[in-house]
This record gives structure tokens, sequence and C-alpha cells, in this order.
């Protein structure tokens, strides 16, 4: 099974033996973080291979080569919020997905940052046994080292069952949202559920995201953006939102571990200066 994860536009990128073979067209032609951290200035196929070969060269994604122990990659990015949530007794765990090892629990804030902060949408991946044991080496849990199968229910319904309550989850999609709100009422948990990978979802999909999620990304997405009415909002140009109290309480304490100064006002939410904002919003 190849490994298929989509990037930079939810463009999806098929990686065999450590080589890009297949890139679709991308949904956006610019996002200002890549162009800001990479100097993307235009997303085209060519800078997609060329920005995933980085990722597989620098970091060792889908390789036995994968690193674990990463820097901060954005201010605040979904593996950030949840490493400082993490430090901060906030959470008692979280359930992510890493490539070459599918769904995993963490409660190790660097490991957590480590998996999170150079992947974007994993869609299916396989085991890689030298990822797997750096994971376990760092104290994390992969739900199913045999087939490195992404299920943030069943991760989360695992985590409950080692005595986790407070248990972060990132999620794609609003069934498994809605799944995991039944898990945390049937087994009396503490879910922050975070939204990602949203770029070029329907109106119908991003309002159920929406009505189950506590922290939601923007990405690329038109419909989040005219949707979502925030209690926080953080960032201006592909902003994190905290919808309830829970994600809101989440973000300001990761705001804290900020190094860069913050301004911090009230506002009419969300904040969104065209100029700032990906192209084509999808």
């Amino acid at each position: 099974m190849p490994h298929v994860m989509e990037i930079l536009g939810k463009a999806r990128v098929v990686v065999e033996n450590g080589e890009v073979v297949e890139v679709s067209e991308p949904l956006i032609s610019w996002c200002p973080i890549f162009d800001k951290t990479r100097g993307i200035t235009e997303i085209t196929k060519e800078e997609i291979k060329k920005n995933m070969e980085f990722r597989i060269r620098d970091f060792g994604l889908f390789t036995s080569k994968r690193q674990l122990d990463m820097d901060i990659f954005v201010g605040f990015g979904a593996s950030e919020t949840m490493m400082t949530g993490l430090k901060r007794g906030l959470l008692d765990t979280t359930v992510t997905a890493c490539d070459g090892a599918g769904s995993v629990i963490s409660n190790n804030p660097n490991l957590v940052q480590g998996m999170g902060a150079r992947i974007s949408g994993l869609v299916e991946t396989e085991p890689i046994d030298e990822t797997i044991n750096g994971i376990n080496e760092r104290g994390g849990i992969v739900l199913d080292p045999s087939t490195a199968r992404v299920d943030p229910v069943a991760a989360a319904r695992k985590a409950a069952e080692l005595g986790y309550k407070k248990i972060a989850v990132t999620v794609v999609f609003p069934e498994t949202a809605k799944q995991l709100r039944e898990l945390e009422a049937e087994m009396d948990l503490e879910l922050t559920i975070i939204g990602a990978h949203v770029t070029g979802i329907g109106k119908e999909f991003a309002q159920e995201l929406l009505n189950n999620v506590d922290i939601v990304t923007s990405c690329a997405s038109k419909n989040i953006r005219e949707l979502v009415t925030p209690l926080v909002q953080v960032g201006s140009a592909v902003p994190l939102f905290g919808i309830t109290q829970r994600g809101k309480e989440l973000l300001l304490e990761r705001a804290k571990e900020v190094e860069a100064p913050l301004f911090v006002s009230s506002a009419k939410l969300p904040s969104l200066p065209e100029e700032k904002q990906p192209r084509e919003l999808v």
C-alpha cells in the first residue's frame, strides 16, 4: 500500500519507497503560510512535488528515517496548540495521526509536535517499523502497528480505556467528530475536538463539522470562513478558530507560549483581511 497525503491546496500526493509517484492538481494557487515559510509564490504540481520531496529529504516523512523531534512550525498550529495543552495540564493526552504509524495516542508534548508539525491531511499510510519504534520509545501508543490505520474514534476509546479523560483529537470528517461526541457522553470524557484539513469542503460538511468541534483550522475554506462564529480567532491569514469555551481556553493557553508580541482586543469575528487570505478560497 502506498502512502497518500493531501498537501498545499489539498493536492493528493502518493509516495512509494520514499519517492513521489503521483501529484494531483491543487485546489488553490497561493497560500500565505507557504509563501512566508518556503517562498512558494504560486502553488503548482511541480512546487508540490518539490515540497513533498523536501519533507521526505529533510524530515524523513514516509521513510525509516522519520524525525520525531521537531521545532515549532507555526505559532498557532493544531500540533503546537496540543503540545501546549499537554505541557500546561489542560489535556491528559492526544489522538493524532502520523505517517508510518496511523492513529497515535501520546501525552508527550514534544512527540505530538514532532509527529504533527510536517504533515497535513494523511489519507492512508502503511506501517514503518522504525517510525513505530521511535513513537514507542517516546511513550506514544500506536493504535494498530500491523496496519497503521487512521481511526480517531477507536484511538480515543483506547485512550479512555487507559484512563485518560481530557483528550484532544484531530479530525477531518464531521461524522468522526459526531461519533467522538457520542463516545464522550458514553465514557464521561472531556474531548477537545480539532477540525483540520478543510480546504474545498461543502457548506453542509462545514456546518456539521462546526457543530461538533471545539477548534477548527480555516485552511483555504470559503465555507468555514462564512459559517464560523468563533469565541476566539488566532491569526488572520489562515486563522485557527476557537468555537467553544474549551477551545477558546486552549488557544489562549497557547498564546502564552508564543514568543512574538501579541495584540489582544475584542472584535467582531471572524476578522479576515482579504489580501492575506489563501487564493482562491474554495
